[in-house]
């Protein structure tokens, strides 16, 4: 049963996505549960999104324990394994006779100032909780893991991943490129995930549309407010898309960008899944500075600064032969889901066991 998040809280009432994010998350209620064709129910429970208070936090573990704890029982669930992903969730444990609890850290939760008003010393106590009893704890990032305190012997590393079928096939000119990314000239950068202001490199963005006018950017996904470069005559926004379509977008691009503004804390924590995804296309990846892919620098152009991410676009867009592009691919075709999915699978079973022991 896969429950999608109960989020941090909302933002303040000056954040401009507030009323979105209310409508999202309203919209995210009526819909409750859902059986996916492969046997998963996807759980949106109803909740109250303030969690810098003891008595709402009590009165949502109450609703989150009963409308989960019913839907578990009806598919048969017994002694299930807790698996959460954000320190909100601690608030659960021990809420369903769980054989097992989990705690996945993918980001430096008390670090994000921008999109939720709760206090980070209330995160940062419930991260605390989630760590003390937590069976396994999982940190997607090397970063987060090298900082990590307590519950070092029970901590592990777990990368990102990619389904690389689905994106390698894009070098083997098998996908054709979508009709509204095809009508944009080239050069493309292309870049496809969350669009923040405070996310994106904005100043990188203004300064490559003086310098180089040429360079059309394109990003794919859903845009906050607040957003600066959208008026800027070689940027192009693009809606969403399906994960299945995705593909169609990214074989358009020239290049494939990551131009985070990793000077904020969050921000470098991260991890981005995209990162893969872009190298299993084979296409020239450029990205912001990222301990997570350091170790990936043979394959990857990690910029250090806003000088050298242009200087290494420039030098992408002139590549030569494939040699390059199997490399990159060569990088990440054996991590795949799959084989994440067996690694974890088989630490859960021996922890398990020596529980059961």
């Amino acid at each position: 049963m896969f429950v999608n998040s109960i989020s941090m809280g909302l933002p303040g009432l000056a954040n401009k996505d507030l009323l979105p994010r209310i409508a999202r998350k309203l919209r995210s209620y009526s819909k409750l549960a859902r059986t996916t064709p492969e046997g998963i129910t996807v759980v949106s429970p109803a909740a109250l999104p303030f969690f810098g208070n003891r008595t709402v936090r009590t009165m949502n573990r109450r609703l989150l324990s009963t409308q989960l704890g019913n839907l578990a029982r009806r598919r048969g669930f017994s002694r299930p394994i807790l698996w959460i992903a954000i320190p909100t969730a601690a608030e659960m444990i021990g809420s369903f006779n769980e054989s097992l609890v989990i705690y996945h850290v993918s980001d430096k939760y008390d670090a994000n100032l921008m999109d939720h008003a709760t206090d980070p010393a209330t995160i940062r106590r419930l991260h605390d909780r989630a760590i003390n009893a937590a069976d396994i704890i999982l940190y997607s990032g090397r970063k987060l893991l090298e900082e990590a305190g307590r519950g070092r012997e029970r901590s592990y590393l777990l990368e990102q991943a990619v389904e690389f079928e689905h994106w390698s096939r894009i070098a083997r000119g098998e996908i054709e490129v979508a009709a509204e990314v095809a009508r944009i000239p080239h050069p493309r950068l292309g870049y496809f995930g969350a669009i923040e202001p405070w996310l994106i490199d904005q100043e990188l963005i203004k300064r490559a549309a003086r310098e180089r006018p040429s360079w059309q950017w394109v990003f794919v996904g859903n845009k906050s407010r607040g957003v600066e470069i959208e008026s800027l005559p070689n940027t192009h926004f693009l809606p969403a898309v399906a994960y299945e379509k995705l593909p169609h977008h990214a074989a358009g691009f020239d290049v494939c960008v990551l131009p985070w503004d990793t000077d904020l804390a969050f921000t470098s924590y991260g991890s981005a899944i995209k990162v893969r995804e872009y190298l299993a296309t084979g296409k020239p990846v450029v990205i912001s500075p990222l301990p997570e892919y350091e170790p990936m620098s043979d394959v990857l152009r990690i910029a250090r600064n806003r000088d050298d991410f242009l200087n290494l676009i420039d030098e992408a867009l002139h590549e030569q032969g494939a040699e390059l592009s199997r490399a990159r691919q060569d990088a990440v075709r054996n991590g795949t889901w799959t084989a994440r999915a067996e690694w974890v699978s088989n630490l859960i079973e021996k922890k398990l066991s020596k529980k059961a022991v």
